[in-house]
Protein backbone atom coordinates (compact mmCIF):
# COMPACT_ATOMS: atom_id res chain seq x y z
CA UNK A 1 0.00 0.00 0.00
CA UNK A 2 1.56 3.24 -0.73
CA UNK A 3 0.86 6.47 0.54
CA UNK A 4 2.55 9.87 1.68
CA UNK A 5 4.41 10.86 4.50
CA UNK A 6 2.41 13.09 6.73
CA UNK A 7 4.99 16.06 7.90
CA UNK A 8 6.88 15.53 10.95
CA UNK A 9 5.39 18.28 13.13
CA UNK A 10 1.41 18.62 12.56
CA UNK A 11 0.27 22.44 11.64
CA UNK A 12 -2.71 24.05 10.94
CA UNK A 13 -4.15 22.26 7.21
CA UNK A 14 -3.92 24.02 4.44
CA UNK A 15 -4.30 22.67 0.64
CA UNK A 16 -1.66 22.44 -1.40
CA UNK A 17 1.04 23.91 1.00
CA UNK A 18 1.35 20.93 2.94
CA UNK A 19 -0.66 18.30 1.09
CA UNK A 20 0.81 15.67 3.41
CA UNK A 21 -0.13 17.48 6.54
CA UNK A 22 -2.65 16.28 9.14
CA UNK A 23 -5.01 18.93 10.86
CA UNK A 24 -4.05 19.82 14.19
CA UNK A 25 -5.44 18.13 16.91
CA UNK A 26 -4.72 17.22 20.57
CA UNK A 27 -2.34 14.45 20.20
CA UNK A 28 0.14 13.31 17.18
CA UNK A 29 -1.44 10.03 15.65
CA UNK A 30 1.19 7.19 15.33
CA UNK A 31 -0.90 4.02 14.58
CA UNK A 32 -3.16 3.30 11.50
CA UNK A 33 -5.51 2.82 14.32
CA UNK A 34 -5.07 6.87 15.52
CA UNK A 35 -5.12 8.22 11.77
CA UNK A 36 -8.75 5.57 11.93
CA UNK A 37 -9.89 7.55 14.82
CA UNK A 38 -8.85 10.94 13.90
CA UNK A 39 -10.77 10.58 10.65
CA UNK A 40 -13.82 9.37 12.41
CA UNK A 41 -13.76 11.50 14.84
CA UNK A 42 -14.94 14.62 12.09
CA UNK A 43 -18.32 15.76 11.56
CA UNK A 44 -17.73 15.47 7.88
CA UNK A 45 -17.00 11.99 7.40
CA UNK A 46 -19.86 10.74 5.08
CA UNK A 47 -18.90 13.80 2.64
CA UNK A 48 -15.31 12.65 2.72
CA UNK A 49 -16.79 8.85 1.74
CA UNK A 50 -18.14 10.17 -1.07
CA UNK A 51 -15.28 12.50 -1.93
CA UNK A 52 -12.98 9.68 -2.16
CA UNK A 53 -15.36 7.26 -4.25
CA UNK A 54 -14.05 7.56 -7.49
CA UNK A 55 -10.47 6.69 -6.48
CA UNK A 56 -11.12 4.61 -3.19
CA UNK A 57 -10.11 1.54 -4.11
CA UNK A 58 -6.82 2.94 -5.83
CA UNK A 59 -3.56 2.37 -3.77
CA UNK A 60 -1.98 5.58 -4.91
CA UNK A 61 -4.54 8.13 -6.12
CA UNK A 62 -2.95 11.03 -8.02
CA UNK A 63 -3.84 14.31 -5.48
CA UNK A 64 -4.59 17.40 -8.01
CA UNK A 65 -5.68 21.27 -6.18
CA UNK A 66 -6.75 24.01 -7.91
CA UNK A 67 -10.23 25.55 -9.04
CA UNK A 68 -12.78 25.03 -11.84
CA UNK A 69 -14.84 27.73 -13.25
CA UNK A 70 -18.20 27.67 -15.81
CA UNK A 71 -18.55 30.58 -18.15
CA UNK A 72 -20.98 31.89 -20.41
CA UNK A 73 -19.05 31.62 -24.02
CA UNK A 74 -20.78 34.56 -25.59
CA UNK A 75 -19.91 37.12 -23.08
CA UNK A 76 -17.51 36.13 -20.40
CA UNK A 77 -20.08 36.24 -17.44
CA UNK A 78 -18.08 34.03 -14.72
CA UNK A 79 -21.37 31.61 -14.08
CA UNK A 80 -19.89 29.21 -10.86
CA UNK A 81 -16.80 28.29 -9.37
CA UNK A 82 -15.50 25.23 -7.79
CA UNK A 83 -12.42 25.48 -5.40
CA UNK A 84 -10.43 22.64 -4.11
CA UNK A 85 -9.93 24.45 -0.87
CA UNK A 86 -13.34 23.84 0.15
CA UNK A 87 -13.49 20.01 -0.52
CA UNK A 88 -12.79 17.30 1.59
CA UNK A 89 -8.80 17.10 2.39
CA UNK A 90 -8.42 20.40 0.09
CA UNK A 91 -8.06 18.28 -2.89
CA UNK A 92 -9.55 16.26 -5.68
CA UNK A 93 -8.27 12.39 -5.61
CA UNK A 94 -8.30 10.96 -9.08
CA UNK A 95 -7.01 6.67 -9.55
CA UNK A 96 -3.50 6.27 -10.93
CA UNK A 97 -5.20 4.85 -13.97
CA UNK A 98 -2.15 2.21 -14.03
CA UNK A 99 -2.30 -0.92 -15.78
CA UNK A 100 0.40 -3.16 -13.47
CA UNK A 101 -1.21 -5.55 -10.44
CA UNK A 102 2.04 -5.46 -9.01
CA UNK A 103 1.72 -1.14 -9.13
CA UNK A 104 -2.25 -0.75 -8.65
CA UNK A 105 -4.51 -3.99 -8.43
CA UNK A 106 -7.41 -1.84 -8.52
CA UNK A 107 -6.84 -0.21 -11.62
CA UNK A 108 -5.27 -3.00 -13.39
CA UNK A 109 -8.36 -4.73 -12.92
CA UNK A 110 -10.35 -1.97 -14.78
CA UNK A 111 -8.06 -2.10 -17.28
CA UNK A 112 -8.20 -5.54 -17.78
CA UNK A 113 -12.10 -5.56 -17.62
CA UNK A 114 -11.65 -2.81 -20.77
CA UNK A 115 -9.35 -4.98 -22.42
CA UNK A 116 -11.71 -7.94 -22.27
CA UNK A 117 -14.48 -6.09 -23.58
CA UNK A 118 -12.47 -4.40 -26.63
CA UNK A 119 -10.97 -8.22 -27.41
CA UNK A 120 -14.20 -10.18 -26.81
CA UNK A 121 -15.56 -7.67 -29.19
CA UNK A 122 -13.70 -7.98 -32.38
CA UNK A 123 -14.68 -11.27 -32.01
CA UNK A 124 -18.36 -11.84 -31.43
CA UNK A 125 -19.27 -8.07 -31.84
CA UNK A 126 -20.79 -5.11 -29.98
CA UNK A 127 -19.68 -2.17 -28.50
CA UNK A 128 -19.59 -0.61 -32.05
CA UNK A 129 -18.39 -3.67 -33.74
CA UNK A 130 -21.14 -5.36 -35.89
CA UNK A 131 -22.08 -9.07 -35.14
CA UNK A 132 -21.66 -10.58 -38.37
CA UNK A 133 -17.51 -10.75 -37.08
CA UNK A 134 -18.39 -14.06 -35.17
CA UNK A 135 -18.69 -15.56 -38.57
CA UNK A 136 -15.35 -14.12 -39.95
CA UNK A 137 -12.58 -16.80 -39.74
CA UNK A 138 -10.18 -16.14 -36.59
CA UNK A 139 -7.41 -17.71 -35.25
CA UNK A 140 -5.14 -17.44 -31.38
CA UNK A 141 -1.66 -17.62 -32.60
CA UNK A 142 1.13 -17.37 -30.25
CA UNK A 143 5.04 -16.68 -31.63
CA UNK A 144 8.14 -16.71 -29.33
CA UNK A 145 11.55 -15.57 -29.06
CA UNK A 146 14.45 -18.09 -30.55
CA UNK A 147 16.84 -19.15 -28.11
CA UNK A 148 20.03 -17.27 -27.31
CA UNK A 149 21.38 -19.70 -24.91
CA UNK A 150 20.50 -23.00 -23.02
CA UNK A 151 18.52 -21.98 -19.65
CA UNK A 152 16.43 -24.02 -17.09
CA UNK A 153 13.36 -24.77 -18.42
CA UNK A 154 10.28 -27.19 -16.66
CA UNK A 155 8.68 -29.45 -19.73
CA UNK A 156 5.73 -31.58 -18.61
CA UNK A 157 5.12 -34.45 -21.71
CA UNK A 158 1.48 -34.52 -20.61
CA UNK A 159 -0.66 -32.80 -18.16
CA UNK A 160 -2.57 -34.34 -16.26
CA UNK A 161 -3.81 -31.71 -13.86
CA UNK A 162 -7.09 -29.85 -13.94
CA UNK A 163 -5.47 -26.39 -14.30
CA UNK A 164 -2.27 -25.23 -15.44
CA UNK A 165 -2.45 -22.12 -13.65
CA UNK A 166 -1.46 -24.54 -10.54
CA UNK A 167 0.23 -27.56 -12.24
CA UNK A 168 1.61 -30.49 -9.92
CA UNK A 169 2.55 -32.71 -12.62
CA UNK A 170 5.91 -34.41 -13.03
CA UNK A 171 8.32 -32.55 -15.19
CA UNK A 172 11.23 -34.13 -17.43
CA UNK A 173 14.84 -33.57 -16.70
CA UNK A 174 15.49 -29.88 -17.33
CA UNK A 175 18.19 -30.65 -19.73
CA UNK A 176 19.74 -34.01 -19.24
CA UNK A 177 22.35 -35.61 -21.78
CA UNK A 178 23.07 -39.22 -21.52
CA UNK A 179 25.09 -39.70 -25.06
CA UNK A 180 28.96 -40.19 -24.96
CA UNK A 181 29.37 -37.89 -27.73
CA UNK A 182 27.46 -35.21 -25.64
CA UNK A 183 29.61 -32.45 -23.73
CA UNK A 184 29.24 -32.38 -19.92
CA UNK A 185 30.61 -28.63 -19.36
CA UNK A 186 30.23 -25.70 -21.68
CA UNK A 187 33.78 -24.14 -22.80
CA UNK A 188 33.67 -21.88 -19.69
CA UNK A 189 33.81 -24.97 -17.61
CA UNK A 190 29.84 -24.70 -17.00
CA UNK A 191 27.76 -27.26 -16.59
CA UNK A 192 25.80 -27.94 -20.04
CA UNK A 193 23.56 -30.28 -18.48
CA UNK A 194 20.91 -30.50 -15.87
CA UNK A 195 18.80 -33.78 -14.50
CA UNK A 196 16.24 -31.54 -12.01
CA UNK A 197 12.98 -31.76 -12.37
CA UNK A 198 12.39 -28.20 -11.49
CA UNK A 199 9.03 -27.04 -9.28
CA UNK A 200 7.15 -24.24 -10.90
CA UNK A 201 8.27 -21.99 -8.58
CA UNK A 202 11.64 -22.96 -8.70
CA UNK A 203 14.12 -19.42 -9.53
CA UNK A 204 16.49 -21.29 -11.74
CA UNK A 205 13.56 -21.79 -14.29
CA UNK A 206 14.68 -18.97 -17.10
CA UNK A 207 17.79 -18.76 -15.62
CA UNK A 208 21.20 -19.70 -18.03
CA UNK A 209 23.26 -22.33 -17.35
CA UNK A 210 26.44 -20.20 -18.12
CA UNK A 211 25.73 -16.57 -18.23
CA UNK A 212 28.71 -16.35 -19.93
CA UNK A 213 27.82 -18.45 -22.91
CA UNK A 214 24.36 -16.66 -23.18
CA UNK A 215 23.99 -13.65 -25.83
CA UNK A 216 22.64 -11.06 -23.44
CA UNK A 217 22.85 -8.34 -26.17
CA UNK A 218 21.04 -10.69 -28.99
CA UNK A 219 18.31 -10.95 -26.32
CA UNK A 220 17.83 -7.15 -25.49
CA UNK A 221 18.05 -6.05 -28.98
CA UNK A 222 15.41 -8.91 -30.07
CA UNK A 223 13.02 -7.55 -27.49
CA UNK A 224 14.09 -3.74 -28.79
CA UNK A 225 12.80 -4.67 -32.52
CA UNK A 226 10.33 -7.28 -31.91
CA UNK A 227 7.40 -5.07 -32.57
CA UNK A 228 9.14 -4.28 -35.66
CA UNK A 229 9.59 -8.40 -36.22
CA UNK A 230 5.49 -8.61 -35.50
CA UNK A 231 4.62 -5.72 -38.19
CA UNK A 232 6.28 -7.45 -41.02
CA UNK A 233 4.91 -10.54 -40.15
CA UNK A 234 1.58 -8.96 -40.40
CA UNK A 235 2.51 -7.35 -43.58
CA UNK A 236 4.33 -11.00 -44.83
CA UNK A 237 0.90 -12.75 -43.96
CA UNK A 238 -1.34 -10.59 -45.49
CA UNK A 239 0.18 -10.46 -48.95
CA UNK A 240 0.24 -14.01 -49.13
CA UNK A 241 -3.50 -13.77 -48.58
CA UNK A 242 -3.47 -11.16 -51.64
CA UNK A 243 -1.70 -13.05 -53.76
CA UNK A 244 -4.04 -15.90 -52.84
CA UNK A 245 -7.13 -13.54 -53.97
CA UNK A 246 -5.46 -13.03 -57.32
CA UNK A 247 -4.91 -16.54 -58.14
CA UNK A 248 -8.47 -17.35 -57.52
CA UNK A 249 -9.88 -14.63 -59.72
CA UNK A 250 -10.74 -12.40 -57.34
CA UNK A 251 -10.48 -8.53 -58.53
CA UNK A 252 -9.38 -5.77 -55.92
CA UNK A 253 -11.18 -3.34 -54.45
CA UNK A 254 -11.46 -0.01 -54.83
CA UNK A 255 -11.69 2.13 -51.86
CA UNK A 256 -11.03 5.98 -52.98
CA UNK A 257 -9.47 8.49 -55.48
CA UNK A 258 -5.91 10.26 -54.70
CA UNK A 259 -5.68 13.86 -55.68
CA UNK A 260 -4.94 13.68 -58.83
CA UNK A 261 -7.68 11.43 -59.71
CA UNK A 262 -5.66 7.84 -59.78
CA UNK A 263 -8.00 5.00 -58.13
CA UNK A 264 -6.90 3.27 -54.93
CA UNK A 265 -7.03 -0.13 -55.33
CA UNK A 266 -6.61 -2.63 -52.23
CA UNK A 267 -6.72 -6.41 -51.71
CA UNK A 268 -9.55 -7.75 -51.15
CA UNK A 269 -8.93 -9.39 -47.99
CA UNK A 270 -6.62 -8.00 -44.90
CA UNK A 271 -6.14 -9.38 -40.97
CA UNK A 272 -7.37 -7.67 -38.16
CA UNK A 273 -5.81 -8.41 -34.97
CA UNK A 274 -5.80 -7.69 -31.18
CA UNK A 275 -2.02 -8.61 -29.68
CA UNK A 276 -0.41 -8.74 -26.14
CA UNK A 277 3.03 -9.16 -25.09
CA UNK A 278 4.17 -11.46 -22.06
CA UNK A 279 7.36 -11.72 -20.50
CA UNK A 280 9.18 -15.24 -20.13
CA UNK A 281 11.18 -16.24 -17.29
CA UNK A 282 13.83 -15.89 -19.03
CA UNK A 283 12.88 -12.05 -20.19
CA UNK A 284 12.24 -12.02 -23.41
CA UNK A 285 9.04 -11.06 -25.05
CA UNK A 286 6.54 -13.36 -26.45
CA UNK A 287 3.19 -12.30 -28.15
CA UNK A 288 -0.36 -14.04 -28.49
CA UNK A 289 -2.56 -12.75 -31.11
CA UNK A 290 -5.57 -12.84 -32.16
CA UNK A 291 -6.17 -12.73 -36.02
CA UNK A 292 -9.15 -12.08 -37.88
CA UNK A 293 -10.01 -12.42 -41.49
CA UNK A 294 -11.77 -9.48 -42.88
CA UNK A 295 -13.01 -8.19 -46.29
CA UNK A 296 -12.51 -4.81 -47.42
CA UNK A 297 -15.83 -2.73 -48.93
CA UNK A 298 -16.02 -0.89 -51.92
CA UNK A 299 -15.16 3.16 -51.13
CA UNK A 300 -15.34 2.31 -47.31
CA UNK A 301 -12.15 1.34 -46.11
CA UNK A 302 -13.18 1.49 -42.61
CA UNK A 303 -16.34 -0.89 -42.75
CA UNK A 304 -16.09 -4.72 -41.48
CA UNK A 305 -17.24 -6.61 -43.66
CA UNK A 306 -16.69 -10.89 -44.24
CA UNK A 307 -13.96 -11.79 -46.24
CA UNK A 308 -14.58 -13.15 -50.21
CA UNK A 309 -16.51 -16.41 -50.16
CA UNK A 310 -13.79 -19.50 -50.54
CA UNK A 311 -11.64 -17.87 -47.29
CA UNK A 312 -11.84 -19.89 -44.99
CA UNK A 313 -9.66 -20.79 -41.61
CA UNK A 314 -7.33 -22.92 -43.57
CA UNK A 315 -6.33 -19.62 -45.63
CA UNK A 316 -5.35 -17.49 -42.53
CA UNK A 317 -4.08 -20.83 -40.93
CA UNK A 318 -1.68 -21.37 -43.95
CA UNK A 319 -0.88 -17.40 -44.05
CA UNK A 320 0.62 -17.06 -40.62
CA UNK A 321 2.64 -20.43 -40.67
CA UNK A 322 3.88 -18.87 -44.24
CA UNK A 323 4.94 -15.37 -42.30
CA UNK A 324 5.98 -16.82 -39.50
CA UNK A 325 8.57 -19.13 -41.06
CA UNK A 326 9.87 -16.22 -43.55
CA UNK A 327 10.03 -13.19 -41.73
CA UNK A 328 13.47 -12.24 -40.84
CA UNK A 329 15.67 -9.49 -41.47
CA UNK A 330 18.89 -7.71 -40.08
CA UNK A 331 18.69 -5.07 -37.09
CA UNK A 332 20.80 -1.60 -38.19
CA UNK A 333 24.45 -1.44 -38.15
CA UNK A 334 25.69 -0.89 -34.54
CA UNK A 335 28.38 2.33 -34.20
CA UNK A 336 30.51 0.67 -31.67
CA UNK A 337 31.74 -2.02 -33.89
CA UNK A 338 35.35 -3.41 -32.37
CA UNK A 339 37.53 -5.95 -32.86
CA UNK A 340 36.44 -7.32 -29.41
CA UNK A 341 32.88 -6.62 -31.20
CA UNK A 342 32.82 -7.67 -34.38
CA UNK A 343 29.32 -9.01 -34.61
CA UNK A 344 27.80 -5.60 -34.26
CA UNK A 345 28.96 -4.63 -38.18
CA UNK A 346 25.71 -6.41 -39.39
CA UNK A 347 23.60 -6.26 -36.40
CA UNK A 348 21.69 -8.84 -35.07
CA UNK A 349 19.21 -11.09 -36.43
CA UNK A 350 15.35 -11.26 -36.24
CA UNK A 351 12.74 -14.10 -36.29
CA UNK A 352 10.49 -16.07 -34.44
CA UNK A 353 11.85 -19.15 -32.39
CA UNK A 354 10.53 -22.69 -33.32
CA UNK A 355 7.53 -22.72 -30.56
CA UNK A 356 4.46 -21.37 -32.73
CA UNK A 357 0.91 -22.45 -32.10
CA UNK A 358 -2.10 -21.71 -34.68
CA UNK A 359 -5.03 -22.56 -32.92
CA UNK A 360 -8.30 -21.76 -34.16
CA UNK A 361 -11.16 -19.69 -31.89
CA UNK A 362 -14.85 -21.02 -31.52
CA UNK A 363 -17.73 -19.08 -29.69
CA UNK A 364 -18.86 -22.05 -28.81
CA UNK A 365 -17.68 -26.04 -28.00
CA UNK A 366 -14.74 -27.82 -26.34
CA UNK A 367 -11.83 -25.61 -28.52
CA UNK A 368 -10.45 -22.46 -27.66
CA UNK A 369 -13.64 -20.03 -27.10
CA UNK A 370 -13.68 -16.07 -27.43
CA UNK A 371 -14.36 -15.98 -23.80
CA UNK A 372 -10.96 -17.79 -22.86
CA UNK A 373 -8.43 -15.83 -25.50
CA UNK A 374 -10.02 -12.68 -24.02
CA UNK A 375 -9.41 -12.92 -20.71
CA UNK A 376 -5.49 -14.68 -21.35
CA UNK A 377 -4.89 -11.59 -23.26
CA UNK A 378 -6.49 -9.26 -20.92
CA UNK A 379 -5.19 -10.78 -18.02
CA UNK A 380 -1.55 -10.91 -19.28
CA UNK A 381 -1.81 -6.95 -20.61
CA UNK A 382 -1.82 -5.99 -16.88
CA UNK A 383 1.42 -8.25 -16.37
CA UNK A 384 4.90 -6.16 -16.84
CA UNK A 385 8.22 -7.89 -16.03
CA UNK A 386 7.59 -9.50 -12.64
CA UNK A 387 8.04 -12.91 -13.81
CA UNK A 388 11.47 -12.35 -14.19
CA UNK A 389 12.23 -11.16 -10.89
CA UNK A 390 13.15 -7.63 -11.46
CA UNK A 391 10.97 -4.55 -10.74
CA UNK A 392 11.52 -1.34 -11.37
CA UNK A 393 10.94 2.00 -12.36
CA UNK A 394 12.74 3.80 -15.00
CA UNK A 395 16.38 3.60 -14.87
CA UNK A 396 18.45 6.69 -14.71
CA UNK A 397 22.74 7.29 -14.60
CA UNK A 398 22.56 7.88 -11.02
CA UNK A 399 21.31 4.54 -10.57
CA UNK A 400 22.15 2.18 -13.02
CA UNK A 401 24.68 0.90 -10.56
CA UNK A 402 22.63 -0.47 -8.83
CA UNK A 403 21.54 -2.47 -11.71
CA UNK A 404 23.29 -3.32 -14.12
CA UNK A 405 26.64 -5.15 -13.59
CA UNK A 406 28.65 -7.27 -16.63
CA UNK A 407 29.98 -9.81 -14.45
CA UNK A 408 26.61 -9.89 -11.92
CA UNK A 409 23.14 -12.72 -12.60
CA UNK A 410 21.24 -12.82 -15.68
CA UNK A 411 18.92 -10.02 -15.24
CA UNK A 412 21.84 -8.06 -14.39
CA UNK A 413 23.68 -8.56 -17.26
CA UNK A 414 20.51 -7.81 -19.52
CA UNK A 415 20.39 -4.41 -18.31
CA UNK A 416 24.15 -4.27 -18.45
CA UNK A 417 23.98 -5.07 -22.22
CA UNK A 418 21.01 -2.12 -22.37
CA UNK A 419 22.75 0.88 -21.03
CA UNK A 420 26.23 -0.23 -23.10
CA UNK A 421 24.23 -0.53 -26.54
CA UNK A 422 21.89 2.11 -25.95
CA UNK A 423 25.09 4.50 -25.24
CA UNK A 424 24.54 8.16 -27.21
CA UNK A 425 26.18 8.43 -30.33
CA UNK A 426 27.03 11.92 -29.81
CA UNK A 427 29.02 11.46 -26.77
CA UNK A 428 32.64 11.54 -27.45
CA UNK A 429 33.71 9.06 -24.84
CA UNK A 430 31.47 6.18 -24.02
CA UNK A 431 29.85 6.63 -20.79
CA UNK A 432 30.27 3.04 -19.73
CA UNK A 433 33.93 3.99 -19.12
CA UNK A 434 32.91 6.84 -16.51
CA UNK A 435 30.07 5.68 -14.51
CA UNK A 436 28.38 2.45 -15.75
CA UNK A 437 30.11 0.22 -12.95
CA UNK A 438 30.69 2.69 -10.03
CA UNK A 439 28.77 5.29 -8.27
CA UNK A 440 29.22 8.83 -9.73
CA UNK A 441 29.77 10.27 -6.19
CA UNK A 442 33.10 8.08 -6.21
CA UNK A 443 36.85 9.31 -6.20
CA UNK A 444 39.03 8.50 -8.97
CA UNK A 445 42.35 9.85 -10.69
CA UNK A 446 42.00 13.79 -12.04
CA UNK A 447 40.35 14.35 -15.08
CA UNK A 448 38.94 16.48 -17.78
CA UNK A 449 35.76 16.48 -18.61
CA UNK A 450 36.11 16.61 -22.90
CA UNK A 451 32.29 18.43 -23.36
CA UNK A 452 32.64 21.59 -20.82
CA UNK A 453 36.40 21.23 -19.52
CA UNK A 454 35.62 20.84 -15.87
CA UNK A 455 38.42 19.04 -13.93
CA UNK A 456 37.19 16.55 -11.41
CA UNK A 457 38.04 13.69 -9.10
CA UNK A 458 34.73 12.61 -9.63
CA UNK A 459 33.76 9.51 -12.11
CA UNK A 460 31.25 11.39 -13.87
CA UNK A 461 31.37 15.02 -14.54
CA UNK A 462 28.45 16.91 -12.70
CA UNK A 463 28.31 19.49 -15.19
CA UNK A 464 27.25 17.57 -18.25
CA UNK A 465 26.02 13.84 -16.81
CA UNK A 466 22.85 14.96 -15.34
CA UNK A 467 21.56 17.16 -18.91
CA UNK A 468 23.23 14.27 -20.98
CA UNK A 469 21.21 11.51 -19.45
CA UNK A 470 17.75 13.57 -20.00
CA UNK A 471 18.62 13.25 -23.80
CA UNK A 472 19.12 9.57 -23.92
CA UNK A 473 16.54 8.73 -26.46
CA UNK A 474 16.68 8.26 -30.01
CA UNK A 475 16.95 12.49 -30.35
CA UNK A 476 19.22 13.60 -33.18
CA UNK A 477 21.82 15.73 -31.66
CA UNK A 478 23.71 17.17 -34.97
CA UNK A 479 25.96 15.25 -37.62
CA UNK A 480 25.35 12.69 -40.29
CA UNK A 481 21.50 11.46 -39.71
CA UNK A 482 22.95 8.06 -40.36
CA UNK A 483 25.48 8.11 -37.43
CA UNK A 484 23.34 8.23 -34.47
CA UNK A 485 22.82 5.34 -32.62
CA UNK A 486 19.90 3.57 -33.48
CA UNK A 487 19.56 1.55 -30.56
CA UNK A 488 19.20 4.49 -28.33
CA UNK A 489 16.08 3.75 -26.62
CA UNK A 490 17.71 0.80 -25.30
CA UNK A 491 18.89 2.75 -22.28
CA UNK A 492 14.85 4.11 -22.04
CA UNK A 493 13.78 0.76 -21.61
CA UNK A 494 16.52 -1.04 -19.50
CA UNK A 495 13.79 -1.35 -16.75
CA UNK A 496 12.05 -3.11 -19.11
CA UNK A 497 15.25 -5.50 -20.47
CA UNK A 498 14.99 -3.53 -23.82
CA UNK A 499 11.01 -4.18 -24.60
CA UNK A 500 9.41 -0.15 -25.16
CA UNK A 501 6.39 -1.70 -27.03
CA UNK A 502 3.01 -1.59 -25.34
CA UNK A 503 1.59 -5.09 -23.82
CA UNK A 504 -1.75 -4.39 -25.37
CA UNK A 505 -2.00 -3.54 -29.10
CA UNK A 506 -4.91 -3.64 -31.56
CA UNK A 507 -5.67 -3.11 -35.55
CA UNK A 508 -7.10 0.01 -36.40
CA UNK A 509 -10.09 -2.51 -37.66
CA UNK A 510 -10.33 -5.05 -35.24
CA UNK A 511 -12.58 -3.26 -32.53
CA UNK A 512 -13.11 -0.05 -30.19
CA UNK A 513 -10.59 2.10 -28.82
CA UNK A 514 -9.68 2.19 -25.10
CA UNK A 515 -10.98 5.34 -25.29
CA UNK A 516 -14.06 4.95 -26.31
CA UNK A 517 -15.11 2.58 -23.56
CA UNK A 518 -13.82 5.23 -21.13
CA UNK A 519 -16.32 7.67 -22.45
CA UNK A 520 -18.72 5.38 -22.25
CA UNK A 521 -18.22 4.28 -18.45
CA UNK A 522 -17.73 7.89 -17.71
CA UNK A 523 -21.40 9.01 -18.97
CA UNK A 524 -23.12 5.54 -16.83
CA UNK A 525 -21.38 7.22 -14.12
CA UNK A 526 -22.47 10.20 -14.87
CA UNK A 527 -25.90 9.47 -15.49
CA UNK A 528 -26.22 7.04 -12.28
CA UNK A 529 -25.15 9.49 -9.80
CA UNK A 530 -27.56 12.29 -11.04
CA UNK A 531 -29.94 11.00 -12.82
CA UNK A 532 -31.66 14.38 -13.64
CA UNK A 533 -28.52 16.06 -14.98
CA UNK A 534 -28.18 16.67 -18.51
CA UNK A 535 -26.00 15.33 -20.63
CA UNK A 536 -22.45 16.40 -20.92
CA UNK A 537 -22.05 18.93 -24.09
CA UNK A 538 -18.58 19.21 -25.32
CA UNK A 539 -17.59 22.75 -27.09
CA UNK A 540 -15.46 21.04 -29.55
CA UNK A 541 -18.84 19.31 -30.95
CA UNK A 542 -20.86 22.74 -30.81
CA UNK A 543 -18.84 25.32 -32.23
CA UNK A 544 -21.43 27.33 -34.47
CA UNK A 545 -23.10 27.59 -30.73
CA UNK A 546 -23.69 29.12 -27.83
CA UNK A 547 -22.39 27.32 -25.17
CA UNK A 548 -20.74 27.15 -21.46
CA UNK A 549 -17.26 26.75 -21.18
CA UNK A 550 -15.90 24.51 -18.10
CA UNK A 551 -12.29 26.10 -17.54
CA UNK A 552 -10.53 23.89 -15.27
CA UNK A 553 -6.73 25.29 -13.58
CA UNK A 554 -5.87 22.04 -11.21
CA UNK A 555 -2.16 21.14 -10.07
CA UNK A 556 -0.66 17.98 -9.43
CA UNK A 557 0.03 18.05 -5.24
CA UNK A 558 1.12 14.47 -4.70
CA UNK A 559 0.75 10.67 -5.12
CA UNK A 560 -1.22 8.55 -2.85
CA UNK A 561 -3.06 9.13 0.64
CA UNK A 562 -2.28 11.56 2.95
CA UNK A 563 -1.56 8.88 5.65
CA UNK A 564 -2.27 4.78 6.39
CA UNK A 565 -5.25 5.51 8.22
CA UNK A 566 -7.14 7.23 5.03
CA UNK A 567 -5.91 4.36 2.65
CA UNK A 568 -7.40 1.51 5.01
CA UNK A 569 -10.44 3.08 5.41
CA UNK A 570 -10.91 4.27 1.68
CA UNK A 571 -9.90 0.77 0.15
CA UNK A 572 -11.59 -1.37 3.02
CA UNK A 573 -14.54 0.64 1.42
CA UNK A 574 -13.60 -0.06 -1.98
CA UNK A 575 -13.22 -3.61 -1.08
CA UNK A 576 -16.83 -4.12 0.65
CA UNK A 577 -18.32 -2.49 -2.62
CA UNK A 578 -16.22 -5.29 -5.08
CA UNK A 579 -17.62 -8.09 -2.25
CA UNK A 580 -20.85 -6.74 -3.05
CA UNK A 581 -20.78 -6.49 -6.61
CA UNK A 582 -19.26 -10.13 -7.17
CA UNK A 583 -22.03 -11.23 -4.85
CA UNK A 584 -24.48 -9.73 -7.28
CA UNK A 585 -22.49 -10.86 -10.19
CA UNK A 586 -22.55 -14.27 -8.87
CA UNK A 587 -26.63 -14.26 -8.23
CA UNK A 588 -27.65 -13.35 -11.45
CA UNK A 589 -25.26 -15.99 -12.77
CA UNK A 590 -26.99 -18.44 -10.35
CA UNK A 591 -30.86 -16.88 -11.74
CA UNK A 592 -29.54 -17.14 -15.53
CA UNK A 593 -28.29 -21.09 -15.03
CA UNK A 594 -31.77 -22.09 -13.03
CA UNK A 595 -33.69 -20.29 -15.50
CA UNK A 596 -32.07 -22.38 -18.46
CA UNK A 597 -32.11 -25.11 -16.61
CA UNK A 598 -35.55 -25.01 -16.03
CA UNK A 599 -36.45 -25.16 -19.30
Amino acid sequence: MNVSTPTVAPEPFRSGAAPAAEPWHDYTPRTPRDFIAVRAATTDMDAWYAHVAPAAACSRPVRLVGHRLSIEAATGRLLSSVDTDRMPDGTIYKACGDRRTSVCPACAKVYQRDAYQLLRAGLVGGKGVPETVSAHPASFLTVTAPSFGPVHTRVVAKHTCAKRSRCDCRPNPCRARTGTNDPQTCKHGAPAVCFARHEPADLRLGRPLCLDCYDHEHHVVWNAFSGELWRRTKQKAERHLAKLAEDRGIPPVLIGWTDEDEPILVPPVRISHGKAAEYQRRGVVHFHALTRLDGVAKLDADAIVPPPAGFTYTDLDAALHAAVAHTAFNTPEHPDRTPEHPDRADGWPMAWGEQVDVRPVALTGTTVTDQMVAGYLAKYATKSTEVTGHRSVRITGETIADYANPDGDHIARLIEACWVLGRPQYTPVPMTERTIRRKATNLGQPWTCPDCGRRTRLTACLVCYPSRQAALDSKYHGGKPDSRNKYARLRRWAHMLGFGGHFLTKGHHYSVSFAVLRAARIDFHRAETNPEADPVVRTADHTDEETTLIVGALTFAGIGWHNTGDALLANTSAALARARREAARDELAHRAGSAVAAR
